[in-house]
């Protein structure tokens, strides 16, 4: 059953940009206040800038856009789409992160648990009587376990990373768009034109995205009959869609619903990627509101 939710009023979209000496904040729509540079001291999603980061987030992307083809990724949803790796609480899974390093992210090099709940708490914040959209930023990045050995430690470039269409033409807007030319649909008539398999229109359910973490998470929660709203499964499958949601490629591809769900998702992804910093959260103490919240949107025990 798909839910429709009410439809958020908010202003313009905060871009990256340099920030004058005078002004070393900006303001997010709720009142969330953005830092002025990442953990590295550089620009948020600056992959060019020089940090003991950049040689290995290139590499990454190059791993990423020769291997990501469609018929990888049909493999991918065949074989992780099954949901029959292990059975485990969504906390568990949230703790199963704490290892985890994402290498294709220029702006942070905490485990993924403190990402995960720095997003959460500033959409809490903001957005109080959200709470869907509150366990959303929560369990966003949860795909990950992924790279975990549990579920085959499969290789970052297949777990994290910008995601992106596959079985038509690569949009110049994704980075390092330069390696896809290694990457064996990049010369297939069939995949290699601007609407390639797909249809006008056709809606991104019906469009495989690149195989990784967000896709992965969508399964998990669509196939445990999650009640979350369609905005949040939404979210969950496309908040790594740069080439979508900040260059506004693929446009083409989307339905009404995608169009009406993407106000969310401009609303989340900003939460996403400026939340991203050295502040602690404590745990334990935010524990019981999100347990609340499995409790509310989701069985006790998931199939994964």
């Amino acid at each position: 059953m798909t839910i429709l939710i009410p439809q958020p009023e908010f202003g313009i979209e905060v871009e990256k940009k340099e920030v004058p000496n005078t002004e070393k904040e900006l303001i997010l729509d709720g009142g969330f206040v953005v830092p002025d540079a990442n953990a590295f001291g550089h620009n948020f999603r600056d992959y060019d800038a020089e940090s003991e980061r950049q040689a290995g987030v290139e590499t990454f992307y190059k791993n990423n856009h020769i291997n990501q083809t469609y018929d990888f990724v049909k493999r991918m949803r065949e074989e992780y789409g099954k949901l029959e790796k292990v059975e485990m609480s969504i906390w568990e899974c949230c703790e199963l992160l704490n290892d985890v390093i994402d290498e294709s992210d220029p702006d942070l090099d905490e485990p993924q648990i403190e990402h995960l709940l720095q997003t959460a708490e500033a959409i809490r914040k903001d957005y109080p009587n959200e709470d869907w959209l509150h366990l959303t930023a929560l369990i966003h990045d949860l795909g990950k376990v992924l790279h975990h050995p549990k579920f085959g430690t499969l290789p970052q470039w297949a777990v994290v990373g910008d995601t992106f269409p596959v079985g038509c033409a690569f949009d110049e807007s994704i980075v390092h768009h330069k390696y896809f030319k290694e990457n064996p649909d990049y010369n297939n008539p069939s995949y290699n034109t601007k609407f390639g398999v797909y249809e006008e229109g056709c809606g991104l359910d019906n469009v495989l995205m690149s195989w990784g973490h967000d896709d992965y998470m969508y399964l998990v929660a669509k196939e445990n009959k999650s009640t979350l709203p369609s905005a949040g499964l939404f979210v969950i499958r496309y908040h790594s869609f740069y080439a979508l949601h900040r260059a506004g490629a693929y446009k083409y591809l989307m339905n009404k619903e995608d169009e009406e769900n993407m106000k969310w998702l401009r609303i989340f992804n900003k939460y996403d990627l400026y939340s991203k910093s050295k502040v602690r959260i404590d745990v334990e103490k935010v524990k019981p509101y999100y347990l609340s919240l499995i409790q509310k949107y989701f069985p006790e025990k998931l199939r994964w």
